[in-house]
């Protein structure tokens, strides 16, 4: 309680003392009871009440802050218009926001002076110029060393004199401070011989003046003899928001002696009206005249003062001159009209007429951006070693801004495709015309080598598929082992970051599936089919096709219309880049074919089939024409025809064309390997190949693998995990089910797509040797593996301890679940299986293998699988159906540890 009295009194005393501290009113008893206080009882009560305790512990040490002026720490204040104009601002957000911006504008000139004094005493950090007048109060230091040594310090009597102890008075008043020195040396030096004198200004004499008007803190102010008017506007705190910067006003004896406008200060630096005060002068701060505001394209948007002859030209001088992104023929000037509405005046400061046109007050003025747009300039994109924009000029060809292959453009820079967007009307539809650079580079001459218009953009596409094919040359070897380490490790580093970035925005980026959908679609997806996608967005190569006509593509669909036809074209089958193209001006079925990449070996080039859209009457229908693409590649007219919109170019296969097929042999066949297999080849005849199989082999425990099947259950494991996150999704908005965290559903869902599908084919391997109604055409990528015989039967899932026991055909199921310890409280003793050797599965009681019967009786190789209980507890669900499919898989996996 008494603590809290002790507080109040404190508090009470503070304020008091922060109240009176410059009138000298603090009584002694408050004085002591302030001193009685603890240190940081002291701080934390000026630092709540506002006040500088150094100031307060000056007056409680005796120091007189009347004896002359002290510096005056000098704290900013804030400003209505602190909240500028932000540059870069998008400029449609300028024009929704107008009103806002107007608002946010500052008053040029107003943050200089917006310093607000925590005390009134004057500033004094000014140096002393050596004409400066003495006075009455100034007070003057004399040093003498030599002979003598002492120090005086004298003040400037009211007579105007200078009273040393040892000599008696000397007339100073009228001096300026240069005279004053010689003066005294030389009166020092006559009275003590063998002596130097040094003399110097140690404090001014003090002058009251009067800061009054629209002064953010009018008043009386002491300040130094030395003080100008800007002093003075400082020692007020600078100038309110409805202050004049420009009118501003010095009275002395009630006669107007100075009228100052701060903007030459300011903008020119002419300080010549800013005159040294003298006691008793008052400076008179009116009100702001008409001002106006001007924003953007300048370098300092800011609301002006006008003065009487103020044009646009002298308005835009003091905002610093235009920003060279300026568009000075069309500024706008919002301003008030007769009838008190707002009205938009165009002018054109180019124009000199019109910007020599007076400001009239309230203006708003807006100078506008330029264009984005670039004028007489060409594009370079793609694999070229220097893409971005060049300088357009009259008869400008593809070999001036191409000039050769190994300066100009990147090593997997495809030279038989480039295309260049021209821009054909103001509607800026588009056209194409295709190149073939290799040609250009071989002569000068060439139809290819294009004449360029201005804003053509000339694009060379990269001759590979996908990132790695970019980043893969020949010259990329020619390092040391170290060096050549060192750089595998820096694009295993680049493709696991570029990998962590597709799985952490890829997945449901609709950006990414619609730019890898849209190339891929074919012209007959307009009315109804669709190409297959050769490559994932993210592998892609950066200038691939893929990439780079997905915009060009978008545009001829989005120009195409009633009377205009598409643009487009496909081309499909035996080419190295099948899919859509823009259909350049004059292409012919050769020029399509480049687009393409080329034709592929297996490519059938006596016979190719062109189908194209005729108008039959009113109605659109297909045909389909034969052409001897062997003929169009070397451009023979009759087959080389030009194309229309919405052609589709097949290029058919090579009948009974096939690849080097290839299957695997592993395991106890004779002469294991890999062997090259026809269309329609059987695995028995395969084995045969392979010199059959050995003596050691276990046929029942073949292992068939295919690619094909792979993929399926690759796709079957991502379609379950879909439907899994869809059912425990549905099932986490029902009260009684169990709570299974969110975190740990996608951890587990993320580990079941993950899984590596085996693809295996269950097959009867003796039938099949035995029988041709059971025998398996093989395909390339097939591997079959024949284990040697085994003699162990394998416990694995919910039992104690997975392990493998020696084959023992007088033991049942039940014996070998005991040998591997019995089965966890977790399992499910009612659904045991058994995968045999060759990948089939029987369940327990379906087989009744406790009866002992000869069919269903356990054989060397089998495994017995004991699943977890999905009952035993609710929110084991998702588990149960993950770890199922994970222990298929991995039953699987250990049958063939050796594939």
């Amino acid at each position: 309680m008494m603590n809290i009295i002790r507080y109040v009194i404190a508090a009470s005393l503070l304020f008091t003392l922060s109240f009176n501290l410059y009138a000298q009113q603090v009584s002694a008893q408050q004085i002591e009871q302030f001193k009685k206080l603890p240190k940081s009882q002291q701080q934390v009560l000026a630092k709540s009440m506002g006040v500088n305790l150094s100031a307060i512990e000056a007056q409680l040490a005796g120091k007189n802050t009347q004896q002359g002026p002290v510096n005056t720490p000098i704290i900013p204040r804030a400003l209505n218009g602190d909240n500028t104009i932000n540059q870069n601002e998008d400029e449609s957000d300028e024009q929704k926001n107008a009103d806002n911006l107007f608002k946010k504008l500052p008053r040029f000139g107003l943050d200089v002076f917006a310093n607000a004094p925590s005390t009134f005493s004057p500033v004094m950090d000014i140096a002393i110029p050596e004409g400066y007048i003495l006075g009455t109060g100034d007070s003057v230091s004399v040093q003498v060393f030599g002979k003598e040594n002492r120090e005086m310090n004298l003040t400037v009597s009211r007579e105007g004199e200078l009273v040393f102890p040892t000599f008696g008075p000397i007339k100073v008043a009228g001096l300026t401070f240069s005279e004053l020195k010689k003066f005294v040396v030389n009166k020092v030096k006559q009275k003590i011989i063998g002596v130097d004198v040094v003399v110097s200004l140690t404090e001014l004499r003090s002058m009251r003046v009067l800061v009054m008007g629209a002064a953010y803190k009018p008043g009386p102010y002491t300040l130094s003899s030395l003080s100008s008017v800007t002093h003075a506007i400082f020692a007020a705190g600078g100038i309110s928001d409805i202050g004049s910067l420009r009118n501003i006003e010095v009275k002395r004896g009630g006669k107007l002696i100075q009228k100052v406008d701060l903007y030459e200060l300011l903008i020119e630096g002419d300080s010549s009206s800013d005159i040294l005060l003298q006691s008793g002068d008052v400076v008179l701060i009116p009100a702001q005249g008409p001002s106006a505001s001007i924003f953007g394209e300048v370098r300092r948007p800011a609301i002006y003062e006008l003065a009487e002859k103020d044009n646009f030209d002298s308005v835009i001088a003091m905002a610093g001159g235009l920003l060279p992104s300026a568009y000075p023929k069309s500024a706008t000037v919002e301003r008030y009209n007769s009838s008190n509405l707002r009205s938009i005046i165009n002018i054109d400061l180019s124009n000199k007429n019109e910007s020599a046109k007076a400001v009239e007050p309230g203006d708003y003025i807006r100078i506008l951006k330029s264009s984005d747009m670039y004028g007489q300039s060409i594009t370079l994109i793609g694999a070229v070693a220097r893409p971005g924009k060049y300088q357009w000029h009259k008869q400008q060809q593809l070999s001036d801004v191409i000039r050769n292959a190994d300066s100009y453009l990147l090593p997997y820079a495809d030279l038989n495709y480039g295309i260049i967007v021209r821009e054909i009307d103001s509607a800026r539809n588009i056209e194409i015309l295709q190149f073939n650079l290799a040609e250009v580079f071989a002569d000068n001459n060439s139809i290819n080598n294009i004449q360029l218009n201005t804003n053509d953009k000339i694009i060379v596409f990269s001759s590979a598929i996908t990132l790695s094919d970019e980043q893969f040359l020949l010259d990329e070897l020619a390092y040391t082992q170290e060096e050549l380490l060192a750089k595998e490790r820096n694009l295993v580093i680049k493709s696991d970051k570029r990998k962590k970035f597709w799985n952490k925005y890829g997945k449901d980026s609709l950006v990414a599936n619609s730019a890898n959908e849209e190339v891929q679609q074919s012209i007959n997806d307009i009315s109804g089919g669709v190409t297959k996608n050769i490559v994932n967005v993210r592998e892609m190569a950066l200038f691939s096709r893929q990439r780079l006509l997905v915009p060009i593509v978008n545009k001829l669909r989005q120009q195409a219309g009633a009377g205009t036809p598409i643009q487009l074209v496909e081309v499909d089958g035996e080419v190295k880049f099948p899919g859509v193209y823009p259909l350049g001006k004059y292409s012919r079925v050769n020029d399509l074919i480049r687009a393409a990449g080329g034709v592929k070996e297996s490519a059938y080039l006596s016979r190719a089939e062109l189908t194209r859209n005729e108008m039959d009457g009113m109605s659109a229908v297909k045909i389909s024409k034969n052409i001897q693409l062997a003929n169009a590649l070397q451009q023979v007219d009759e087959d080389n025809i030009i194309l229309k919109s919405k052609d589709r170019l097949n290029v058919h296969r090579i009948p009974a064309w096939s690849e080097n097929n290839v299957i695997e042999l592993r395991g106890e066949v004779l002469f294991p390997g890999k062997y090259t297999v026809r269309r329609g080849d059987k695995l028995s005849s395969v084995i045969k190949k392979a010199g059959g199989l050995t003596s050691f082999a276990d046929p029942n425990g073949s292992v068939f693998s295919r690619v094909k099947l792979k993929q399926l259950e690759k796709q079957n494991l991502i379609k379950v995990s879909a439907d899994l996150r869809i059912e425990m999704a549905t099932k986490s908005l029902s009260s009684n089910s169990a709570v299974t965290s969110y975190t740990e559903i996608q951890s587990l869902l993320a580990d079941l797509t993950k899984v590596e599908p085996v693809g295996r084919l269950v097959i009867n391997l003796p039938r099949v040797i035995a029988s041709n109604d059971y025998d398996v055409a093989v395909e390339g990528g097939d591997i079959l593996y024949i284990p040697t015989m085994k003699d162990s039967v394998n416990v694995m899932g919910q039992v104690q301890v997975n392990s493998s026991h020696m084959f023992d055909s007088s033991r049942s199921v039940e014996q070998y679940i005991a040998q591997s310890g019995g089965l966890k409280k977790r399992a499910d003793d009612e659904r045991i299986y058994i995968i045999s050797s060759n990948g089939s599965i029987r369940m327990l009681q379906e087989s009744n293998w406790f009866a002992g019967t000869s069919d269903s009786a356990l054989k060397p190789g089998d495994s017995i699988v004991v699943p977890l209980d999905s009952e035993y507890m609710n929110s084991l669900t998702l588990w149960t159906t993950a770890t199922t499919i994970m222990y298929n898989t991995a039953v699987a996996v250990a049958a063939i540890s050796g594939l």
